[in-house]
């Protein structure tokens, strides 16, 4: 009866704080309709924009997130103080703390306080929800000596999932909370495999460095989340608006540079090496740069019925000054016709008749004319299309660079009747972004988290990099890199992002992964990535692992029977297979009655997701079923990474189907079914 009662007075602290929120929410919203401290004269009306812009965010981070619980923890601390630590903070009518933000630094000790240094706490106290956020559960934990393992703390972890990412706040550990907690100024690089929590780990922190430098990440241009697909971003897109960050973009690479052709095609391996070898950045350089050409001839400036002369020498001599300056090809084309201008102004001044401004001679057509012969306008699209289709163009930019070989590799044919006809690849819009950037600076973010990154190429960071106006936070497993034109190391990837002095971490404690999966999947581990090792799983479960051998014409029934009884308990169900293998499984599982959703294809969400292998990446679901390893090993040049990510997507259960033999490091006795 105790605890009963217990958890109704924690129900009703719920319940109090909940309609705090709901007051402070509509305090907002009358102020924003009202245009309460908003001035009246005309200067104000941009100080009143900026008001009512900062009100309405105001009020999206104040929204409450169905089954979001506003508090998950307690602190007991002497005298009797009592601290709810909960995903925002909530206030009464007075003023004074309902709940603490767990970023604020009191909310600290409900993460690291231990026997070693109580950091003023007596007791800890965990709550447990069922899946609408009501509060059904709490497990205290005295601080001052050793205590039991916190049932709660593990049955948060293994919750089964429905639907998009949640945030971990309520079970971030010790050593992932030192990450999330890094300060602005330091570029974090973090190894983990798979169940570790990295992504959590780079969400939350992300939303930590909001919350203590929020003014000045404004000030530098924002932050954004890079993503590999738009599948993975609609996974995570719930996480920070939960923690009350709205205001956060979440792009993929592609869209990040943001050019106007879109990328329709892929570079088969050996091209793409070579198309997303950081060398490629030299070749492009080179080649937009030698676009600039003497001009062989006197330039004639008429103005007000006076001819001006620029002779070949002196404009050559100007050409030279711009280009020893080192500007931007735009910035300095626009240099060029101010020198230009100039040099016509000092001719008027020394026959004593300066009658024009720079600014009237900059217009000149004359000199308009004479700077675009001399330093052309610069297309992205037009300069990489003549690139990778004109061999005499490629020869001349990648000389010493590329041996003929690679030029042969990467030069097109046919050639593509015009630059609209062109079928662009990911790492041609990186190029594309290259040329654009040394047009043109890009704009800058405060601080990006790049996740996935073990398979973004050199040329791709180099776009990331340009938009880096301070740190960043990069996430990724070296085991889990299917691209052929990812880098090798960590080290390598903070070298491209211009940021050789970041940190590389480590987290070694899966926590979502049950160690009979995490272990099967790390019999890949030899083959793709020799320097690693599986992480050391938090979980354990007897029936987590199901090998199942069918006879070939009986292994489609026999994975829609998995479909079927996964179906029959909770939890989300993931099918991943080869992506040449998702018609004739869509169509079996259509066939059976069986209502999923066909990840990529915006259709609405089902308890069941058809997962192409190559869109798996970072997803999770509480029970997958995986088909044919072997179509997916042999699908590509890296199959064995792509099998280890399709392995490893699992938080309860894994089954695995197959007709064909396992890949060799896979191979063990399997269950046949009839």
């Amino acid at each position: 009866m105790a605890v009963e009662s217990e958890i109704r007075a924690e129900r009703d602290y719920m319940d109090a704080c909940r309609a705090q929120l709901t007051r402070m929410r509509e305090e907002v919203r009358t102020m924003l309709a009202t245009g309460a401290g908003e001035g009246e004269a005309v200067l104000d009306k941009y100080f009143n924009h900026a008001l009512r812009q900062f009100r309405v965010q105001v009020l999206e981070e104040l929204s409450d997130i169905e089954g979001a619980p506003l508090f998950f923890g307690r602190l007991d601390c002497p005298p009797g103080d009592l601290v709810y630590v909960g995903r925002r903070g909530v206030r009464d009518g007075d003023g004074e703390p309902m709940v603490i933000d767990w970023r604020a630094p009191l909310a600290r000790a409900f993460y690291e306080a231990s026997q070693q240094d109580p950091m003023g706490v007596r007791v800890r106290r965990r709550f447990g929800f069922d899946r609408h956020g009501v509060l059904t559960a709490y497990e205290d934990e005295p601080i001052d000596r050793q205590a039991e393992p916190n049932g709660l703390l593990a049955a948060e972890i293994e919750r089964p999932r429905e639907g998009p990412m949640r945030d971990i706040v309520a079970t971030i550990q010790p050593e992932q909370m030192r990450l999330v907690r890094a300060p602005l100024n330091r570029t974090l690089c973090i190894q983990g495999a798979p169940g570790t929590g990295k992504t959590a780990v780079g969400l939350h922190r992300l939303a930590y460095l909001l919350y203590t430098e929020r003014e000045r990440l404004r000030r530098d241009g924002g932050v954004a989340v890079i993503g590999p697909n738009h599948s993975f971003l609609a996974y995570i897109r719930n996480v920070l608006p939960a923690l009350g960050e709205v205001e956060v973009s979440q792009t993929t690479i592609d869209e990040l540079i943001g050019l106007s052709v879109t990328a329709e095609r892929t570079d088969d391996p050996r091209v793409a090496r070579i198309k997303g070898d950081a060398r490629m950045a030299q070749v492009v350089r080179r080649h937009l740069w030698s676009r600039i050409q003497p001009l062989g001839q006197t330039v004639e400036v008429e103005y007000q019925h006076r001819t001006w002369r620029l002779s070949p020498e002196e404009i050559a001599e100007e050409v030279d000054t711009v280009l020893s300056r080192g500007a931007d090809y735009g910035t300095g084309r626009e240099l060029l016709a101010q020198r230009l201008a100039y040099l016509v102004l000092r001719q008027m001044e020394r026959a004593g008749n300066p009658t024009a401004t720079p600014h009237q001679l900059r217009r000149n057509k004359a000199i308009n004319r004479a700077v675009g012969r001399i330093w052309p306008t610069a297309d992205p699209a037009r300069l990489v299309f003549d690139l990778l289709t004109d061999r005499t163009h490629l020869a001349h930019a990648a000389n010493g660079i590329l041996s003929a070989d690679e030029q042969d590799a990467i030069l097109q044919t046919p050639r593509p009747r015009s630059v609209k006809a062109m079928r662009w690849t990911s790492l041609d819009l990186a190029l594309l972004d290259e040329v654009a950037a040394l047009v043109e600076r890009p704009r800058k973010l405060g601080h990006v988290v790049v996740d996935e990154a073990q398979d973004l190429s050199p040329t791709q960071i180099r776009a990331i990099a340009r938009r880096m106006a301070g740190s960043g936070t990069v996430l990724g497993d070296l085991a889990q890199a299917t691209s052929p034109s990812a880098v090798q190391d960590w080290a390598e990837v903070l070298a491209h992002l211009d940021q050789p002095d970041g940190q590389i971490e480590e987290l070694t404690h899966g926590y979502r992964v049950p160690a009979q999966v995490i272990d099967f999947a790390a019999r890949l581990l030899p083959h793709i990535a020799p320097g690693l090792r599986g992480p050391a799983s938090f979980r354990h479960s007897d029936d987590a692992l199901c090998i199942t051998r069918t006879m070939p014409g009986e292994k489609i029934a026999a994975t829609v029977t998995t479909c079927r009884t996964a179906l029959s308990k909770e939890g989300s169900v993931g099918l991943i297979a080869a992506d040449n293998d998702i018609p004739q499984l869509h169509r079996a599982l259509a066939e059976n009655g069986l209502k999923h959703t066909v990840l990529g294809t915006g259709t609405e969400t089902e308890h069941l997701t058809l997962v192409p292998v190559t869109l798996s990446k970072g997803l999770e679901f509480d029970t997958v079923i995986v088909f044919e390893p072997a179509r997916i090993s042999q699908a590509e040049e890296r199959g064995l990474q792509r099998l280890y990510v399709a392995l490893t997507r699992a938080v309860s259960t894994l089954h695995v189907v197959h007709a064909d033999a396992l890949p060799e490091p896979l191979a063990q006795e399997s269950v046949v079914t009839s």
